[in-house]
């Protein structure tokens, strides 16, 4: 793998930030550059606030804080970068011109990926006059703490800066798929997708309430895919028979589930019965506690499960 120990984050929102505080934990300079007046201050308080979590569940043992950079502009931010993760707004006129920008001014070796969740590469690749060292790098929020990052590329890429970004990544505690075929929303948002669709149809047809939907999932499945993915515990489900087993048994159900699955469309009405249940099930908690909450129950997942991946 090639040495990448010199960063550039573009876009410094949520994800942006987020993405500065796990590099820093890895011991990578990074040089971030945003639009925002206030960047400067809005990314040193994120990575104060993350740094603690990333000690407790152990990527920051060669950090560096101090190793954080800002720039004026992403031409600057880019200069003698060896990966370069770009974050801004996933509109695709922005994007394109973002990459026009940085493009003359990157190293031959860098590689940059996009944090785009729906956008596909073929498209944010008309920005670029050589696409081959640009991939996507899909997180799931926030990226310091939730390990996943789909990395996908296609035809136009060297198959080379895809294997460097998933060793870049690797280095820097996540964990990689490859997504081998574009398709809208990637695979984990597809997969969340249509569990939140017939997570809408359960609550609109009055099965049940808002709450009880997610708690059904956090106490039951929930629990199961934290630890392995559906193909894997069905196969388990089944005993020595594995997968072809649980097929031969349960088949005919499932087939009968799907075609009761619903399809509904996210209205103004269906949004705001929604927005309810969730301030009923929030129980009067705001955003910054139910935040807090979210974390520490991730943050104590990561730990359980460190020792036995």
């Amino acid at each position: 793998m090639a040495n990448f120990d010199k960063t550039a984050v573009l876009g410094a929102g949520v994800i942006g930030a987020s993405w500065t505080a796990l590099f820093l934990a890895a011991g990578k300079d990074v040089c971030v550059f945003d639009v925002a007046d206030n960047v400067e201050g809005e990314v040193t308080d994120y990575v104060e606030k993350a740094w603690p979590t990333l000690l407790e569940i152990g990527l920051a043992a060669e950090g560096r804080r101090g190793a954080l950079s800002f720039a004026a502009t992403p031409e600057a931010a880019v200069v003698g970068a060896d990966f370069v993760q770009e974050n801004v707004p996933e509109r695709l006129p922005i994007k394109l011109e973002l990459y026009q920008r940085i493009e003359p001014h990157l190293k031959a070796s860098a590689v940059v990926s996009s944090s785009a969740s729906g956008l596909m590469v073929k498209e944010m690749q008309a920005g670029w006059e050589n696409p081959a060292r640009f991939v996507l790098g899909h997180p799931f929020n926030p990226p310091h703490l939730v390990p996943l990052v789909e990395v996908i590329g296609n035809e136009r890429n060297d198959p080379a800066a895809l294997l460097d970004a998933e060793a870049f990544y690797r280095e820097v505690g996540k964990v990689t798929i490859r997504v081998n075929k574009e398709v809208p929303g990637h695979v984990a948002n597809r997969l969340q997708a249509a569990l939140w669709r017939e997570a809408i149809h359960l609550v609109n047809e009055g099965v049940a309430s808002v709450e009880d939907v997610d708690t059904a999932v956090w106490a039951g499945p929930g629990l199961r895919w934290g630890a392995m993915g559906p193909h894997m515990l069905f196969s388990l489900g089944a005993g020595a028979g594995g997968l072809a087993e649980f097929c031969n048994r349960y088949a005919d159900s499932f087939h009968r589930w799907w075609d009761d699955l619903g399809t509904p469309q996210i209205t103004a009405e269906v949004a705001e019965k929604l927005g309810q249940g969730v301030a009923d099930e929030a129980k009067g908690r705001g955003v910054d506690a139910l935040s807090t909450k979210r974390d520490a129950l991730i943050v104590a997942h990561l730990k359980a499960v460190k020792d036995l991946r």
